[in-house]
């Protein structure tokens, strides 16, 4: 891959991002680097993008530039999508400015709902905060169970060390090609997360006996709105794929061990 031109994003201005120094590095290589905005469109000749902080960073960098691969630099305090902490930063830029890395290439969803449709890299969830949601769940237009519980999420592999874990559902690696179906709090004591194919179409309708007037859906941390009983969301594998710049094929089980103890 030839780097011209390098998005930055940084997680706030409070780190001490030493931003003149990987200016020159860059430059030295003829690479530009262009700062990165939140709230604001990237520039559209973009090569890669690193994010400096936590996962939420690399996140977001995967939603404004859904076709760019990103480095994710851990600058925060779990990073399971980061490919190495700040004090590595040398040793990555040095390793990035001469080729040396690989890139993985990740399942994202699709999330369609009554207002909208947004890509999701982690998970969707749909759920209730004060009273009992029943969840009709279909999946490729035959009706496989109802959850009663708080909710319900539906994650992408690289989103079984986020929300799913918090589940019980099991981790898989990245590269595995599935989707992961769980319920939050279930009112079954038999109930398990089930793995689909990942072709598979999801459909989530929020049942009328759901007694909350308010069900909040959240795409990768973002809240995308309120849904209401009766409303359907529409989950599938999305077009264009995550991807996330890495240095050495173990990582995955290296943020394992060192975010988890494992």
């Amino acid at each position: 891959m030839e780097l011209a031109k390098v998005g930055i994003l940084l997680r706030d201005d409070e780190q001490g991002y030493p931003l003149q120094e990987i200016t020159e590095l860059f430059g030295r290589h003829g690479i530009e680097l262009a700062e990165l905005e939140w709230n604001k469109d990237p520039p559209i000749d973009l090569d890669l993008v690193m994010a400096m902080g936590g996962d939420g960073t690399a996140l977001k960098a995967l939603d404004l530039c859904p076709l760019c691969p990103v480095l994710a630099v851990n600058y925060g305090t779990v990073g399971f999508l980061t490919a190495g902490d700040r004090a590595d930063l040398e040793s990555i830029l040095a390793h990035l400015v001469k080729g040396e890395f690989l890139v993985s290439e990740r399942i994202a969803l699709e999330c369609q709902y009554p207002t909208g449709c947004v890509r999701a890299v982690n998970e969707v969830i749909v759920r209730t905060y004060n009273r009992l949601m029943f969840t009709d769940v279909s999946v490729d237009d035959i009706e496989i169970r109802t959850i009663r519980g708080d909710g319900v999420v539906v994650g992408a592999p690289t989103g079984s060390t986020g929300f799913l874990l918090s589940t019980g559902a099991p981790i898989v690696m990245p590269d595995v090609r599935c989707l992961v179906l769980d319920g939050i709090n279930e009112y079954n004591f038999s109930s398990r997360a089930i793995i689909l194919p990942p072709d598979s179409r999801i459909r989530l309708h929020i049942s009328p006996k759901t007694k909350d007037c308010k069900v909040y859906l959240t795409v990768d941390g973002r809240s995308q709105g309120e849904l209401r009983p009766g409303d359907d969301i529409l989950i599938r594998q999305a077009d264009t794929p995550a991807r996330l710049i890495y240095f050495d094929r173990s990582y995955f089980f290296h943020n394992l061990s060192s975010r988890l103890n494992w």
